[in-house]
């Protein structure tokens, strides 16, 4: 559902005003180009797929393994809960006997009897109540922690594709407001309504005991009650959803304001960005008002119902009262007890509505949860023993075709082999698919058609952690830790080897840089490493790289991000860290690769030359142009 332009009034809407004018074509050009960007917008941030009729006992019964081991707590918790019900309801019983001992022999006594029960009641049942909440509480507080546990660790096994089409503020919606949205389940004592359906039981035997005709009174404001709970169910489910779908979208278009701040305020888009988060900043903002409107509608409701209720009650009292007598202390008791009937009935309708929220959370989860694109799952069915006999090849790309968009092929039939200690480099324009290669290696990405195999195997008959810790990475953008430099360094170790992290430091003659800043490798790295160099960021990565030590080494583009002085003092350190392992070096900048075994040269997803350094240049074809025009660019720029 998307949210209408600001422009748009109510006016607008139910037909103009005869003496209003005409807008102008001017204005209606405006409000067209409003209503486009709104469009853009909210298009960007596309809700999911409409969720299939949920029920909450299937979002119960999902949730119970998280709720399962936790069930001690829960238990007591229910007990303590009936105990303190049974309690309460004893409560009009005892003021009854105490109101009716007024007129009789010896009240005093019984007065003073029922006072000391009365209290001693109310001490009880006050008493129970706390260890009843906490422990509901903490079972809930446990379980929210498994299930966001759960969730996180979820993302961690989806393919690199769910997150290209996945906004990343949707994915912390699911790990924060919906997981919070089903906590309060436990917080607010929603699930005391187990409590309230007996405390409902118990008092309509009670009542049927004390006056069968008054109960039929009470009891004929059960009908409405019921109706109106129905109506409102689907309708209130409906509107958290959409909260939850809101909320989900404001958090994805705060994440990209935020992550792109810098280019939002060099291209003076301040306005205009102000302008689409109100657009969803009012939609979020009526998605809430809805539920609100039928939540106070539900409360004002089974409110009024009581308040008339009772007053049948009183008037049908009166009227019996001239024919026999009722008794102050029945009466009493009766309308306490229809006070009481119309408080489950309304805890009940608030925490439905908590429920709602909650269910409307877990639907959303548990559609995240659903999700199977899985990452880089191993297919036995994939071994290929045949071509796996030629093992002194590292890794192979075999007629390969791939696209991201089904359609949009971006390798056709690409064919790529590197053998064990081999350097080989891919070049070509950008978008040719160079990185791709590197992705399909990695198995972020699963081809169309072809095979890709390393050492043989084909990587969908490998673990997934098996095949990628045969390689290191070293990218062009660089993303740190929050941490040190150490913790960095060393990524993926949880206790690190400061031994090896100085060792790798000095491969790359870096070793000195770090420890010249206060706290050497100890120094903090704040988050995506704001408080180093790009540079300084990218020698962290070819430490990193070093520091792991596999066979295979990919570098996309990895001096991209360092001075001219840097890179040849790390081109000088690469040439040794690259002796005996295969290295495939993704580059643009064609001088970093003229040393390399074999130059691979890529042009619209197709391979369309192999060889090296100078047998490409003599053959005159799309390498010797690049490396032409690059080089007369760069004697331009120094001229």
């Amino acid at each position: 559902m998307q949210a209408k332009p600001s422009g748009a009034t109510a006016a607008g809407e139910a037909g103009a005003s005869p003496r209003r004018p005409a807008p102008s074509s001017a204005s209606r050009g405006r409000a067209a180009k409003k209503a486009s960007r709104t469009e853009d917008v909210l298009s960007r941030f596309h809700e999911e797929a409409q969720l299939g009729e949920a029920y909450d006992a299937r979002m119960l019964l999902r949730l119970w393994p998280f709720v399962r081991p936790q069930g001690k707590h829960l238990a007591l918790s229910l007990s303590l809960l009936i105990v303190t019900a049974l309690l309460a309801l004893l409560r009009p019983l005892i003021m009854r006997d105490a109101l009716d001992a007024f007129d009789a022999p010896g009240g005093l006594d019984r007065l003073t009897r029922n006072g000391f029960l009365l209290t001693g009641v109310m001490l009880a049942e006050q008493s129970l109540a706390f260890p009843q909440l906490y422990l509901m509480q903490l079972a809930g507080a446990r379980a929210m922690a498994d299930l966001r546990a759960r969730v996180f660790g979820f993302l961690h096994t989806r393919r690199l594709g769910f997150f290209d089409r996945t906004p990343v503020g949707r994915l912390v919606t699911r790990v924060t407001n919906d997981v919070d949205a089903i906590g309060e389940m436990f917080a607010s004592g929603a699930l005391n309504a187990f409590g309230d359906l007996l405390r409902l039981a118990v008092i309509i035997v009670v009542m049927v005991s004390l006056d069968w005709r008054m109960s039929l009174l009470a009891f004929a404001a059960v009908p409405p009650v019921a109706l109106g709970v129905n109506w409102t169910r689907r309708r209130i489910r409906d509107a958290f959803r959409e909260v939850r779908a809101k909320t989900a979208r404001m958090n994805a278009y705060l994440n990209e304001q935020v992550s792109g701040m810098a280019v939002v305020q060099a291209y003076a888009r301040e306005e205009r960005s102000a302008e689409e988060f109100d657009e969803i900043n009012a939609a979020y903002r009526n998605a809430n008002n809805r539920s609100i409107v039928l939540d106070a509608t539900l409360d004002a409701a089974i409110e009024m119902v009581s308040s008339v209720c009772i007053a049948a009650v009183l008037w049908y009292a009166g009227v019996k009262s001239f024919k026999e007598e009722i008794s102050f202390g029945t009466l009493f008791a009766f309308v306490a007890y229809i006070d009481m009937f119309f408080v489950p009935i309304r805890d009940l309708s608030a925490r439905y509505t908590l429920l709602q929220s909650a269910m409307a959370g877990a639907e959303r989860i548990f559609e995240l949860l659903d999700n199977k694109d899985e990452d880089a799952t191993a297919t036995a069915s994939c071994t290929d023993a045949a071509k796996a006999a030629d093992e002194g090849v590292a890794f192979e790309l075999d007629n390969v075709v791939f696209g991201y968009k089904p359609g949009a092929p971006v390798l056709r039939q690409v064919s790529i082999a590197a053998r064990s200690g081999e350097k080989v480099a891919l070049v070509g324009a950008t978008g040719a698919g160079k990185s791709t290669v590197a992705s399909l290696l990695l198995r972020l990405y699963d081809v169309e058609d072809g095979t890709v195999r390393v050492f043989g195997r084909d990587v969908r008959a490998y673990a997934r952690d098996e095949l990628r810790r045969k390689f290191a990475v070293v990218p062009q953008d660089v993303f740190l830790f929050p941490g040190t430099v150490l913790t960095n360094i060393a990524a993926g170790d949880a206790i690190p080897d400061r031994a090896k992290v100085v060792n790798a430091l000095n491969r790359i003659g870096a070793l000195d840089l770090f420890e010249r800043r206060e706290g050497g490798l100890d120094a903090p790295v704040l988050e995506r490493g704001s408080n180093f160099s790009a540079g300084e960021r990218q020698l962290i990565a070819f430490a990193r790289a070093l520091y792991r030590d596999p066979p295979l080494l990919i570098l996309d583009e990895a001096t991209a991000n360092v001075d001219s002085d840097t890179e040849a003092r790390l081109q000088r350190a690469l040439e040794g860290a690259m002796e005996g392992r295969t290295a495939l070096i993704i580059a643009h900048r064609l001088s970093t690769i003229r040393a390399v075994d074999r130059i691979v040269v890529f042009h619209k997803g197709c391979v369309v030359e192999q060889g090296t350094h100078e047998d490409l240049l003599a053959a005159g074809g799309v390498y010797s142009k690049l490396y032409r025009l690059q080089f007369a660019r760069q004697a331009a720029a120094h001229a």
